[in-house]
């Protein structure tokens, strides 16, 4: 769905303003309202050195139930100690005077340059505007709002029908840069009508981060602020539970598209990027031992720069499958193919392979590795990206 287009969720109200915490004029300030009964689920980095909004959401979403999201973009407000959690904790606590609600009801969340100190009094200053401009329609802005060096929002959305009545799902992500997953990397907002209760709210997150946030990779950095919310405000009636098969099931599929679709579309705006690659291992004995493979190419720098210049350089590929730290690799059996144009075979180059095909499927924008790895019955695929002279040009310049 394009980001223009999308569905509101009945109980979610959203506001985005410019609070000139980095840039002037630019929407860097996001308040998320979330109506009385909601149920909110999360998960975080797992970097050891999560930013102060990391520990104060985790703490406030197991105090109480959640009234507000606070997004700050512009400063991350990470590596920055006690200050930093008094920081947190403040703009939570102005938020909650002025709403009439408890601060640990708030759950913040910050974005951007880390090390430095929070502007409070600014994120304080542009608390009473978004507070006036909370309204259900505003997902475009707030989507906006949330981004750093994106060049676009990642906005989606959808509606299934279970007898009759609607239940919508919609969710906004950011990130594209220091992506790689150890649970979900970057922001992400999800929210859906449904009624769905706290604990199998919470395991329908874990799985589809796990098919979603969690396949993904730019870089191989986990960032200090890694955050993806789940909400159900259950305003569409609609009950969601384990023991109705039919009903469950067609609801995970819808909450795993919105998943995959924001996380992908990470991928494809990711700093610098030219190309978006796909990368499917097969036929591996554990899940684990896919996810090893396919991000040690997905990671390795000289596949990454090959795919950024369009060279079948396969060498590179099977140099990084080589080098992922399987035990017993029967090199023999392996096989590789890019597109539809077969690398390897039985462990070696594949007899019918021609330069010229290979190109071809270089050239796209879109590109698909798959490797068998005739270990066993598992299978695994990550989205990654290139790397561009624009990556390490927007990298080196972050702070300027």
């Amino acid at each position: 769905m394009d980001a223009n287009s999308f569905y509101e969720v009945a109980g979610v109200r959203l506001a985005a303003v410019a609070s000139n915490i980095r840039y002037a004029d630019r929407l860097d300030l996001v308040l998320i309202e979330i109506a009385q009964g909601a149920a909110v689920a999360g998960v975080f980095t797992q970097n050891a050195f999560c930013a102060a909004p990391v520990l104060l959401a985790r703490k406030h979403l197991q105090a109480t139930t959640s009234s507000y999201f606070l997004i700050n973009t512009g400063n991350a407000n990470a590596g920055t100690g006690a200050a930093g959690r008094d920081d947190a904790l403040r703009c939570c606590q102005t938020l909650a005077k002025l709403t009439e609600v408890q601060a640990d009801s708030v759950l913040p969340f910050s974005t951007g340059v880390i090390g430095e100190a929070l502007p409070v009094d600014k994120i304080e200053s542009g608390l009473p505007e978004a507070i006036t401009n909370l309204s259900a329609g505003n997902w475009l802005q707030a989507a906006t709002g949330i981004l750093t060096t994106d060049t676009r929002p990642k906005l989606a959305s959808t509606q299934i029908e279970f007898d009759g009545k609607s239940v919508t799902i919609t969710g906004m992500a950011k990130g594209s840069g220091m992506i790689k997953p150890d649970m979900a990397t970057m922001l992400a907002f999800i929210f859906t009508d449904a009624q769905i209760h706290q604990e199998l709210l919470e395991q329908k997150l874990a799985e589809a981060v796990s098919h979603s946030f969690n396949r993904i990779t730019v870089d191989g950095d986990t960032s200090t602020n890694d955050s993806c919310m789940l909400v159900a405000t259950g305003h569409s009636q609609v009950q969601i539970d384990a023991g109705n098969n039919s009903v469950n099931e067609e609801f995970d599929r819808a909450l795993r598209q919105i998943f995959q679709e924001l996380a992908t579309g990470l991928i494809r705006d990711a700093e610098g990027a030219t190309k978006f690659i796909t990368i499917s291992v097969r036929q591996g004995a554990s899940t684990e031992e896919c996810l090893q493979v396919a991000y040690t190419v997905a990671e390795s720098p000289l596949v990454k720069t090959a795919f950024f210049a369009s060279d079948p350089n396969w060498g590179r590929i099977l140099a990084a499958v080589g080098r992922s730290g399987l035990k017993d690799l029967a090199l023999d059996e392996i096989a590789i193919t890019l597109g539809d144009v077969a690398l390897i075979s039985n462990g070696e180059l594949d007899p019918n392979y021609a330069e010229e095909k290979a190109q071809i499927e270089m050239d796209k924008q879109e590109i698909t590795i798959e490797i068998k790895l005739a270990r066993g019955h598992c299978s695994e695929t990550v989205w990654t990206s290139d790397l561009s002279y624009d990556y390490v040009k927007i990298n080196a310049e972050y702070r300027t």
